[in-house]
């Protein structure tokens, strides 16, 4: 199945580094496969492109085993080389149109949202659009210095007019989870909730619970 029709069953996204939480990658990122995790972002501004290969040489070989997609942050260079299914680019970074010509027909290309008229903007030309958008920072979060919270009120924006999937992120966790969801979305990406936590298996697996429960999917 393509990438992208993949894309459309995913709820559970993990944006990690090289070293999540200062531990293994591949064992964490195994633990939160098992988890219930669909998608992993490979996110390290402080390595270099060796490091983020080999990184995304592990990311690669757990996502195939657990069936999960695997996406680069910024780079469609590396994600190309790394045999990615897609990358991810910000409202600075390359446009989606330019990276999807890197990549080709078939990757993925996410895009970062941070106001309504940026989720509007995504509608635009077919060529230009994002196969899915990040809507966010819904809470303000060290992984994004700098970045203003949205607060729900962009997600509940989302959740009336995305036409493309949307995963809502920036500090979410267990703990607020349900405000996220009341508001209306039905897909998340996290990022300490399950790097930082000490069992990254039963982090992802309680996230996973919770989007299930809200669609009314069997979960266990």
């Amino acid at each position: 199945m393509l990438p992208v029709l993949r894309l459309a069953h995913a709820r559970l996204y993990l944006v990690t580094d090289t070293a999540p939480g200062g531990r293994d990658l591949d064992v964490v990122l195994r633990a939160a496969l098992r988890g219930g995790v669909d998608i992993v972002q490979l996110r390290d501004k402080h390595a270099g492109d060796d490091a983020l290969l080999a990184a995304a040489a592990v990311a690669r070989a757990a996502c195939d085993d657990a069936g999960a997609l695997l996406i680069v942050n910024d780079r469609p260079d590396l994600a190309l080389a790394a045999r990615a299914d897609g990358v991810h680019v910000g409202q600075d970074d390359l446009p989606v149109g330019a990276a999807r010509e890197l990549l080709g027909p078939d990757a993925i290309v996410g895009l970062s949202t941070h106001t309504p008229d940026q989720v509007d903007d995504a509608h635009g030309a077919h060529d230009e659009q994002p196969d899915y958008l990040g809507v966010g920072p819904v809470h303000a979060t060290p992984t994004k210095p700098g970045r203003p919270a949205v607060g729900l009120e962009l997600v509940s924006y989302a959740a009336r007019t995305a036409a493309h999937p949307w995963f809502a992120i920036g500090g979410i966790d267990a703990g607020n989870v349900a405000s996220v969801l009341d508001a209306g979305a039905r897909s998340i990406a996290v990022v300490r909730a399950v790097t930082e936590a000490q069992d990254p298996q039963g982090a992802a697996r309680a996230l996973r619970t919770a989007l299930d429960v809200t669609a009314g999917l069997p979960h266990g």
